[in-house]
């Protein structure tokens, strides 16, 4: 049987499983082509230097919760619906993800730091996908807005806590979820038309 061909995409996945087993401050990219079982020269045939191989790999982990929205964006429904379950899946992704793999969050809150690019993408990404939505409202006649895009930033402000990787400490009390629903009932109550 021939060997798979390496790509893009396998390089990643075993990114991923590197920096979960040493963390970012001992994974190489030896480690990475050691893991798929070739030279560290081919993975640099794809990626050209380690911080590129980084960026990806955070760009990779943060695209997860910007498809997972996306759907929610797309589906048909009322705008005041889509919004709300939109806020609330944010609020679940980033939570299961400090939550669910403590390990791997902390890494790749190390690999964000480093790398700005892709958090600013994402975030570009995550407020048009709100202003989408939002935009979709102000059609509908069900929310009140002379400007979706700055209200759509406004909204993502006002939710940080509960999707900003900095308050990830606080997603773990018990009372978190009372917070997040007070919250977003506010934030969508200030939308109607």
């Amino acid at each position: 049987m021939p060997p798979e061909t390496l790509t893009p995409e396998r390089i990643l996945e075993a990114t991923e499983e590197v920096l979960r087993r040493y963390g970012p401050a001992k994974a190489t990219v030896v480690d990475v082509a050691r893991a798929l079982g070739v030279s560290h020269g081919s993975v640099y045939r794809h990626f050209r230097t380690k911080a590129a191989l980084r960026e990806a790999v955070t760009e990779r982990w943060l695209d997860r919760t910007s498809q997972e929205l996306t759907a929610i964006v797309t589906e048909e429904g009322p705008a005041a619906d889509r919004l709300d379950r939109w806020l609330t899946a944010l609020f679940e992704a980033k939570r299961h993800k400090a939550g669910d793999d403590p390990e791997l969050f902390a890494t790749y809150m190390t690999l964000v730091g480093e790398s700005g690019g892709a958090v600013d993408r994402h975030i570009t990404d995550l407020e048009s996908q709100l202003t989408t939505i939002i935009e979709a409202g102000v059609t509908e006649g069900a929310f009140d807005t002379a400007s979706p895009t700055t209200t759509a930033r406004a909204v993502f402000d006002a939710t940080g806590r509960f999707h900003d990787p900095c308050y990830a400490a606080e997603w773990s009390r018990p009372d978190i979820a009372t917070d997040f629903d007070a919250v977003r009932s506010l934030v969508l109550r200030g939308l109607r038309a």
